[in-house]
């Protein structure tokens, strides 16, 4: 899905990558960036400004949705640049040029893009919440076993409160997010309102697999940063989730202004 933009992270109404209709194609122009699996997918979502922002009653108007042949389009007006990064995740830039996409690639009406691509982040974010699950899940596996074998002084290390309570903290946590996902996926699958929900399982979930991980990587001593162990990669890999596809802070921002009722802070 190829929404972020480098000036126009959350900001989404404020895209400037174009779709202009000329004799029955659409003519895209922009670039995109932190498009995850290019390099693997065949298809892509790509959103687009159909109507300049100065010309919509609303800002979220006038923006669309289009498939695209990820294939074809590498061969006529889109390149990719892949982006080195600190976690073991295939991400990239993009950029438009004169990319000409058939009419019949635009998902939906014309200029109500913004409000299908919604729609879907409450599905990625539960998503995320879920992915962020299965990873605070698998650093307690791995810290409760090595703290039962480990032993210092003559005793398990496990056996110490200092080592137990965090771990089990961090237990507790994960299993509260799990319980708001499955909340979210159950509201989403009903086609209920599912926002609240979608966002604040991931903030959970997102916080609680952080907790675990510090926890594993902390009881595993110098051996946490050694590769063979994995803990390493996967701390890093479970970071990204309190930063994007969106920020912690954002969350904060949407509860309080959607669900308890407090002025719009930005």
């Amino acid at each position: 899905m190829a929404v972020t933009e480098p000036t126009t992270g959350t900001d989404t109404t404020k895209i400037k990558t174009t779709a202009v209709k000329k004799d029955g194609r659409y003519v895209i122009n922009g670039q995109k960036v932190w498009i995850s699996r290019v390099q693997h997918s065949d298809l892509m979502i790509l959103l687009a400004r159909t109507t300049p922002l100065d010309q919509v009653t609303r800002k979220s108007e006038g923006m669309s949705i289009f498939l695209v042949d990820i294939h074809a389009a590498l061969k006529g007006g889109m390149t990719l640049q892949p982006i080195p990064n600190m976690v073991n995740h295939e991400t990239n830039e993009l950029f438009f040029d004169n990319l000409e996409l058939p009419e019949e690639s635009l998902i939906g009406e014309e200029g109500k893009g913004f409000k299908y691509i919604l729609d879907g982040l409450n599905a990625e974010r539960t998503l995320i919440a879920a992915e962020c699950i299965g990873d605070g899940y698998w650093f307690i596996d791995k810290v409760s076993a090595y703290v039962k074998e480990r032993k210092v002084f003559g005793r398990p290390i496990g056996q110490n409160q200092g080592v137990q309570f965090p771990i089990a903290k961090a237990f507790i946590n994960i299993e509260a997010a799990s319980l708001m996902r499955y909340d979210a996926a159950r509201r989403f699958d009903a086609k209920q309102a599912c926002g609240t929900q979608a966002n604040m399982a991931k903030l959970l979930a997102s916080e609680a697999s952080w907790e675990a991980a510090n926890a594993c990587l902390q009881f595993h001593g110098g051996f946490g940063f050694a590769n063979e162990y994995d803990v390493e990669r996967k701390f890093r890999e479970t970071r990204l989730y309190q930063v994007a596809p969106i920020s912690t802070n954002l969350i904060y921002s949407y509860v309080a202004e959607h669900v308890l009722g407090l002025p719009r802070s930005f």
